[in-house]
């Protein structure tokens, strides 16, 4: 392709959605990634498209958005990524008095929730202890296979005049007098007016090649999958601790019980978070105190076989929020990263906010809260 008008650094589902977007807007787009499509935390994700983890503000908002985006998405690259609207259960360990306060407030804002009894809990889930009497559904929670989702939209970027070029290290951003001019790659030079930072949770030091900073760092979790089974889990099930967890701001271990079916018959089983850097290693510990959680939830699964674990690596900004949005010192460069465990559900509203706010037109929401600038002067 000729020089290209932006180039999106990432091919997660973010920089994908991001590419789309803009190339759907008439730019020709340029992605690069340092690996292979979804070869971050795209690649080691649930899929979730959540609304039901919110709380109200401006996160739900794009939530909202960017889940119905999801839909009109596969309108336009074909569906080929199993997303399914199938709703999500939340249900309540203890006093379900803080779960039934959050789908209250949120059902004030754009979210549908119906409450659910004993009777009716048990009605959409099964299999469920029957110990478990309180809950909430919500019917606008959906998922995706994200690496399919990634790779198909990759590919509509492709045949609609973009560029894909992979295993390319990004090692330099080229800035001339204040503004983004290209990058220096592992593959060579390429130069074009607007980067799209992409990058998860390496955004950080993608940032700092640009002379800027964003203080996004790594949060660490497992998923356990199970080998494929009949059908015990019908919705995305999972504990009220698990929107206390996600909003919280600890650095030690946590996990709550999260456990989900996929089209292909397997479970999926989370979920742990624990800010320890770039470490790797497995835990075993950490994989049966899920285990026993997703048990305790459903106890026909304890003679469900694991197929394997694996771990990924959430990109987390300090205050919950992601940063979406043109740099605070680098004019030209725009950040679309820090969405922790939500990017999947959150890249085609991030996308979206991203393409208008570089063609400086308006949006669906005022983007201000995710602002690179509110880092400005703030590190981890």
């Amino acid at each position: 392709m000729q020089s290209p008008d932006a180039i999106v650094i990432g091919a997660g589902i973010v920089g994908a959605s991001s590419a789309l977007s803009l190339t759907n807007a008439g730019l020709k787009v340029l992605v690069i990634d340092r690996g292979a499509v979804s070869s971050g935390t795209t690649g080691a994700g649930e899929g979730n498209i959540l609304v039901s983890d919110k709380d109200p503000g401006p996160e739900l908002t794009l939530a909202l958005r960017s889940r119905d985006l999801w839909f009109e998405m596969q309108e336009d690259v074909g569906d080929s990524f199993e997303l399914e609207a199938k709703g999500g259960v939340v249900v309540a360990r203890h006093d379900d008095g803080p779960l039934l306060k959050l789908a209250a407030e949120q059902s004030q804002h754009g979210v549908t929730t119906q409450k659910l009894n004993q009777s009716s809990l048990h009605e959409l889930e099964p299999y469920l202890h029957p110990d478990f009497h309180s809950g909430v559904f919500y019917p606008q929670d959906a998922q995706c296979q994200p690496m399919l989702a990634a790779a198909q939209v990759i590919r509509t970027v492709i045949a609609r005049g973009g560029a894909f070029i992979s295993q390319a290290k990004v090692t330099r951003i080229v800035v001339e007098n204040g503004a983004v001019a290209g990058i220096e790659t592992s593959k060579g030079i390429f130069k074009a007016p607007i980067i799209v930072n992409a990058t998860g949770t390496w955004a950080g030091e993608l940032a700092e090649m640009a002379g800027s900073h964003l203080p996004i760092a790594p949060r660490k979790g497992f998923i356990l999958v199970t080998e494929p089974t009949k059908k015990y889990v019908f919705h995305k099930v999972y504990d009220s601790d698990y929107v206390t967890n996600v909003a919280s701001s600890d650095a030690d271990l946590q996990t709550s019980t999260v456990v989900e079916g996929t089209r292909s018959g397997t479970i999926l089983i989370g979920a742990s978070r624990e800010r320890i850097g770039f470490d790797g290693s497995m835990n075993y510990e950490i994989l049966r105190r899920l285990a026993a959680q997703a048990t305790s939830l459903f106890p026909v699964l304890r003679d469900v076989q694991l197929l394997r674990a694996y771990r990924g690596f959430r990109p987390y900004a300090p205050d919950h929020l992601p940063v979406i949005g043109e740099d605070s010192k680098v004019r030209g460069l725009w950040h679309s990263a820090g969405h922790e465990g939500a990017g999947i559900g959150l890249a085609p509203g991030s996308a979206a906010l991203i393409t208008d706010a570089i063609l400086g037109r308006g949006s669906f929401m005022d983007g201000s809260p995710f602002s690179p600038h509110r880092f400005a002067t703030v590190s981890i």
